[in-house]
């Protein structure tokens, strides 16, 4: 009793100062050996070694994001402090050796009259650890040593979210951890209300095809916000030789998707509102990420071939929350680039197009009039047959596959010009029906790359 009123008096006489959590910072390592494993180097491993176990683990993976780092570090505070007061929290910024002032950004990120949002009886206050990390510079690497330290914690839950996330609120932090704590899931995956012209990769590839493999609706496979079981975190890192892929980039986030689903965990989606960060416009340069994503998506078809071979059509994937309409930001689109990419791309790349498509699928590309543009279509079936011969082809021919993944772009960006402007007067639910149609064609379609798979 006696102690509890202590802890009380302390709290009232901290109430009007803003007091930060403790932060534990790493620099960076002192040989090529440490560099492997951020728990092996001397000054996380101390850090490990005083909190020696946790309960709850939120990783953040920055890049240059000074000015939005600190309000997400802080809406992270603020969620564990709600909805989870009772429980041991670390949190970890994984940088990938920002120039701007991002590491600062986090280190100072408090909640004002932080110490009130914790109760009394909190186990201990939250913890923060900033850590660089190393290997191939990219996401992939982040996660890495996210998944590490959360292993050496032995914590029940781990979240992540995007260091450039400025529609990030505490409950965030409750949508993604609850399902796993409470209701027994080993993965969650976000579920978001986006502009209907932003996550164009998601949506013309990414969503489809995943669905279409695997049997589960999962809307946001990539969405880059997600909360996974320790158990989960230990199992992705059993799989070494990703570190040195391409997974280590852009591809991690359809790596840890596909890794839970097709091993057969348990997985829901958890309605998050609105993803307001720093989207970019369709036609600008998204080659590289486009071509790594897609990359890992057709590496990871031929390793679980043996699983999706057996799936056929689709099932809803149970969600966690409460749906609400929300405003989102316009997105600004130039059709008439998206086209006359693909129309010079049709020039250029006949040679690498026809090791991947058909003569009637090369033809019907030909047969395309890019104006005007606003009657420009290429529809849902025809998109459908262009990816799945595009990874028959990655996966049977010798075609150099960086180049055959790059001769995509101007393709994919025809796509998104067609979805635009059959979307360009549609509400949010007539846009969801466009996606769905499509969707339902990568179903139909899904018997054809069975069958050429390993022609």
């Amino acid at each position: 009793m006696e102690a509890k009123t202590a802890a009380k008096k302390k709290a009232k006489t901290t109430k009007k100062k803003q007091v930060a959590p403790p932060v534990i910072t790493a620099p960076p390592p002192a040989s090529e050996e440490c560099a492997k494993s951020a728990v092996l180097r001397k000054e996380v491993h101390e850090s490990l070694e005083e909190i020696k176990k946790a309960d709850i683990l939120v990783g953040i993976p920055s890049y240059n994001n000074g000015s939005t780092i600190g309000h997400v570090a802080r809406a992270v505070q603020a969620g564990l402090a709600k909805y989870f007061p009772d429980m041991r929290s670390v949190l970890v910024n994984s940088d990938g050796g920002s120039t701007d002032n991002t590491v600062c950004a986090f280190q100072d990120a408090v909640v004002e009259d932080f110490n009130s949002l914790f109760i009394p009886h909190r186990v201990s206050p939250l913890m923060k650890i900033n850590t660089p990390y190393h290997g191939i510079p990219g996401k992939g690497s982040a996660f890495r040593t996210i998944f590490e330290i959360a292993k050496e914690l032995d914590v029940k839950a781990c979240v992540v979210v995007d260091s450039d996330l400025r529609s990030i609120t505490p409950e965030w932090i409750d949508l993604l951890l609850s399902p796993i704590l409470k209701e027994g899931f080993d993965f969650v995956a976000p579920y978001y209300l986006r502009h209907k012209f932003d996550g164009t990769i998601t949506n013309s590839i990414v969503y489809p095809v995943t669905r279409a493999l695997y049997g589960k609706q999962i809307r946001q496979p990539i969405g880059g916000d997600f909360g996974f079981t320790g158990e989960l975190a230990k199992f992705y890192l059993k799989d070494e030789s990703v570190w040195e892929s391409d997974i280590a980039r852009f591809g991690v986030d359809i790596w840890m998707t596909t890794t839970a689903v097709a091993n057969g965990f348990k997985v829901c989606q958890s309605f998050l509102g609105a993803k307001i960060h720093a989207a970019k416009e369709p036609s600008s340069d998204l080659s590289d990420m486009l071509r790594e994503v897609v990359g890992v998506l057709f590496d990871l078809m031929a390793k679980y071939e043996d699983k999706w071979s057996e799936v056929e059509g689709s099932e809803p994937t149970e969600m966690y929350g409460f749906r609400y309409e929300v405003g989102l930001e316009p997105i600004h689109v130039d059709i008439e680039r998206m086209i006359d990419k693909f129309v010079l791309g049709r020039e250029e790349l006949g040679s690498i197009w026809q090791a991947a498509l058909p003569a009637e699928l090369i033809w019907y590309l030909h047969s395309l009039e890019p104006s005007p543009w606003q009657e420009f279509r290429l529809p849902a079936d025809m998109w459908a047959d262009i990816i799945y011969n595009f990874a028959i082809a990655y996966h049977n021919t010798d075609v150099n596959k960086t180049h055959l993944l790059k001769s995509l772009t101007p393709l994919y960006l025809a796509r998104v010009a067609s979805f635009i402007n059959e979307a360009l007067n549609a509400n949010a639910d007539e846009v969801e029906k466009i996606l769905e149609d499509a969707c339902l064609k990568f179903e139909e379609k899904k018997a054809y790359l069975a069958e050429n798979w390993d022609r």
